[in-house]
């Protein structure tokens, strides 16, 4: 499965990255493709391209605040995390992902 995913927090330093770090792990540790967008502290890094949103089967985003030009996944099936839960449930939240878009 190709996942994306796009990691925010209100300060953008911490939880931003740690949650990044969790769900790439998590998503690799199961055998899928992952890419994972950070919108921190020091702007959008490893951006999302428009090849990557088309080849994705899911998108993962962060809930703590808005996420930037959200828009671009419409289409996609998405599932919005808190970034403490991609953090503490990281491989939850994969199995999650995977449950329903196997059910399609």
């Amino acid at each position: 499965m190709k996942l994306l995913a796009v990691s925010a927090c209100v300060a953008g330093v911490a939880h931003t990255y740690m949650a990044a770090e969790a769900i790439e792990k998590a998503a690799r540790e199961k055998g899928h493709e992952i890419k994972v967008e950070t919108q921190g502290a020091s702007g959008i890094e490893n951006r999302i391209t428009d090849e990557d949103v088309k080849a994705a089967d899911a998108v993962i985003l962060t809930n703590d605040m808005p996420i930037r030009d959200k828009d671009r996944f419409k289409g996609k099936r998405i599932f919005n995390i808190a970034s403490n839960d991609l953090i503490r449930f990281g491989d939850k939240v994969i199995d999650i992902v995977e449950k329903a878009v196997n059910e399609k």
